[in-house]
């Protein structure tokens, strides 16, 4: 099992620590970094994020009222938070909101890795015994009118959101799928090591970008603008290569 972890810390270098430890976790994927709470949460609330490496205090939210602002879907299990700080008064507050752990800087990647080991057991005992991760899925089924069309996953290129419907674009296909759905609800039946959000109207296939500029992408006809809400994520994954 892989859980999307981001990290938030307005501390620069606590915050390339704590991404340094999430980067060399075989269970742990890096999709965020943050240094604000605010921008935190717009991610939170646009992409799946199963485990947050929360800061405590920070100049615009601290971290107990992040956690408390979490969204959580109804039946769903909600991001769940490891709380770190340089002191230790606030593990009493952590725990009030339900955090699983909290890291007392500095934290060595010892203590980190036991923490996470926390959350990965609870993600494995939170997992419906019938659920399939997304990576596993060739085919994706959308509502097209009054059917259920099948789309290979392979075939998708980018996905635009409008209001209540989302145009899904193909490979060797002259027009888009249209369905009824939200980007949200599609994003979430997509594998993250494929599919990322890189503007609030857009996902894209990672392996179809063509050509990437400080601020924009360029997948097949297209040039998309990367909205300021997931530079940081992009600019993650792009370093992979870098």
């Amino acid at each position: 099992m892989i859980l999307n972890c981001i990290a938030v810390d307005d501390e620069p270098l606590a915050l390339g620590l704590v991404c340094s430890f999430i980067e060399q976790t075989p269970f742990l994927k890096l999709t965020g970094r943050f240094s604000s709470g605010i921008k935190a949460l717009e991610m939170i609330h646009e992409q799946q994020v199963d485990l947050i490496f929360l800061d405590i205090q920070m100049p615009d939210l601290t971290g107990i009222q992040v956690a408390r602002l979490l969204e959580k879907q109804p039946g769903m299990p909600g991001p769940r938070v490891i709380f770190t700080t340089a002191f230790n008064n606030f593990a009493i507050e952590g725990y009030k909101v339900d955090a699983l752990d909290c890291l007392l800087k500095s934290f060595d990647y010892e203590e980190f890795l036991k923490a996470a080991n926390k959350a990965r057991t609870y993600a494995e005992l939170v997992k419906p015994v019938t659920q399939v991760s997304p990576a596993e899925e060739e085919y994706v089924f959308l509502k097209v009118e009054y059917q259920l069309v099948r789309v290979a996953i392979k075939d998708i290129i980018y996905i635009e959101g409008l209001k209540d419907y989302v145009k899904v674009y193909l490979e060797n296909s002259s027009k888009p799928v249209l369905t009824l759905t939200s980007l949200k609800a599609l994003e979430q039946k997509l594998s993250p090591k494929a599919f990322m959000r890189v503007h609030r109207s857009y996902i894209v296939a990672l392996d179809k970008i063509t050509s990437v500029t400080k601020n924009s992408l360029h997948i097949a006809e297209l040039n998309i603008t990367i909205g300021d809400q997931y530079k940081e994520a992009f600019s993650a994954y792009l370093s992979k290569w870098m």
